[in-house]
């Protein structure tokens, strides 16, 4: 083989080497670019969702699932203006009695429930109305950690773009109040057979002490327990502090 032929294999060996470096680097390159736009899309859907449920009326996670194995689901949406005031004290009271002096996230409550934590974890829940809501539309029903820190920086976010009243507007037209019964105006008129906004101090307290376990709790029917725990909230309905609800 001549010096000539030796240079040009030796030239087409480096060039082919040079191919291969510079595939491998547009895969890696590649597979970055792919990551950081699966990110990006993680990131600003939340946001974008978030911005657009400020005035459009969204619909729940389990209302999808339900849609999706076609099952029932009863929900008509109503402002808050038109849903009983004592509902949205008796949630308050219920659920969130800090709900105007926090920013979605009770971090007294939280720091509580991690220091009465056990060995098996916490025996007890720190969940806001906005963490709760933030379930209800943007993640998944059931128990996970993997959940339960979504649920921070998404009631943060929330909780900045929504307000506090848009926020529990939100969650009493979201929340399920039985088998496929989501919402206030559904739950009243299922239960009591009037709107929403008709409700009694007494059906108020009813509905928001079936919130924790709706599907073996029956405002119309309660047992004896749910009864003195709805007389518990009606007695802390008295003073629940509902003045971040004000136009």
């Amino acid at each position: 083989m001549g010096a000539g032929q030796a240079a040009t294999s030796e030239e087409k060996a480096a060039a082919s080497s040079m191919a291969q470096a510079k595939g491998k680097r547009a895969k890696r390159l590649g597979v970055r670019g792919l990551l950081r736009r699966i990110v990006l899309i993680v990131v600003l859907l939340p946001i974008g969702l978030a911005v657009i449920y400020r005035f459009v009326p969204p619909v729940s996670t389990l209302m999808l699932m339900r849609w999706a194995t076609f099952q029932p689901v009863d929900r008509d949406w109503v402002p808050l203006s038109n849903i009983a005031p004592d509902l949205a004290r008796a949630v308050i009271a219920a659920e969130d009695a800090r709900f105007c002096h926090h920013h979605g996230v009770d971090w007294v409550a939280l720091n509580d429930v991690l220091a009465d934590a056990g060995e098996d974890g916490p025996s007890r829940g720190a969940s806001t109305i906005t963490m709760q809501t933030v379930k209800n539309v943007f993640l998944w029903p059931g128990r996970s950690y993997i959940r339960k820190g979504l649920e921070i920086p998404f009631a943060l976010l929330v909780d900045a773009i929504w307000q506090k009243r848009r926020t529990l507007e939100i969650y009493l037209n979201v929340a399920e109040w039985g088998d496929g019964i989501f919402g206030a105006e559904a739950a009243a008129r299922h239960h009591f057979g009037k709107s929403a906004r008709q409700l009694s101090r007494r059906e108020a307290a009813l509905l928001a002490a079936a919130l924790p376990n709706p599907f073996t709790r029956n405002p119309r029917r309660p047992s004896r327990y749910m009864a003195v725990y709805a007389g518990r909230i009606g007695a802390r309905m008295r003073n629940a502090d509902v003045s971040c609800l004000s136009d």
